[in-house]
């Protein structure tokens, strides 16, 4: 797998494809080494899918990229910058790590609204997107009384609500019914096949398999296999092309979270 992380890392710095490029990034949080010399891209119009165990790094990546941890070494960068030197950073890459993250008083319509007024954004857009994810009907409910996912569905409306050239989400999956599920895989599907970058951090394996074109596997800080999903696939031959097969054998050495005292999850 070595040769797949040099082919993506050489990559990341030559081609405008890249929407966003993580390099050389490591981060501590006292004692634990959350990332050690991380470095991946994600491609315009491709779903990049990143597993790993927890504590593997993920959310911590995504936090980096999204400014809200600055690494210990390395950079990361959307469209050439850090996300801290873009002046309208909703309109360059759009995000949902925490579906819970919303004012229970307030509607969704109003709580888009609020999100478009601060971005200079039309507050006709609140609209379009609410009818986009599925929930124009209910646009005035409070966003207390929402279940899970239908918070995931407003997540994903304020993430696309300035119309992203990239979006990064973390576990968009969870509280999602059969039905849900089926419609995420469209919404991600669609959204790369309009030249987006999108990246998406996520457990559930499987739904990735059907949805992604890229893998990222994280362990213990690094990156395990940066390669497309067929190519990782391809490897484990005919008889066993799972892409939970190809998670297994590249974590089983890298399971960190061994009790619970002994790490955070990153």
């Amino acid at each position: 797998m070595s040769q797949h992380r040099q082919s993506a890392t050489h990559k990341q710095s030559s081609s405008p494809a890249n929407v966003i490029e993580v390099c050389e990034v490591s981060k501590r949080f006292g004692t634990v080494t959350a990332l050690d010399g991380v470095s991946f891209a994600v491609r315009r119009g491709l779903v990049t899918g990143m597993v790993g165990p927890n504590g593997a790094g993920k959310s911590t990546v995504l936090r980096v990229i999204l400014g809200l941890h600055r690494p210990d070494t390395g950079r990361a960068l959307v469209d050439g910058r850090p996300y801290r030197d873009l002046s309208r950073p909703l309109t360059r890459v759009g995000s949902l790590l925490d579906a819970s993250a919303l004012h229970p008083a307030r509607s969704a319509r109003s709580h888009l609204r609020w999100l478009a007024h601060s971005q200079g954004i039309r507050a006709t857009q609140a609209d379009r997107l609410l009818e986009r994810v599925g929930l124009a009907s209910a646009a005035r409910r409070r966003c207390g009384g929402f279940s899970l996912g239908m918070r995931q569905r407003l997540g994903l409306a304020a993430a696309l609500l300035a119309d992203p050239a990239a979006v990064l989400l973390d576990e968009p999956f969870n509280g999602l019914d059969p039905e849900g599920i089926v419609w995420m895989r469209e919404l991600l599907a669609g959204l790369a096949a309009e030249g987006r970058a999108v990246l998406v951090s996520s457990h559930l394996i499987g739904e990735l398999q059907q949805v992604a074109q890229h893998l990222i596997v994280l362990g213990t800080g690094r990156v395990l296999a940066d390669a497309p999903v067929a190519e990782l696939l391809t490897a484990q031959g005919p008889e066993r092309a799972d892409l939970e097969g190809v998670y297994f054998r590249l974590t089983q050495n890298a399971v960190r979270y061994q009790s619970s005292n002994a790490w955070r999850q990153a």
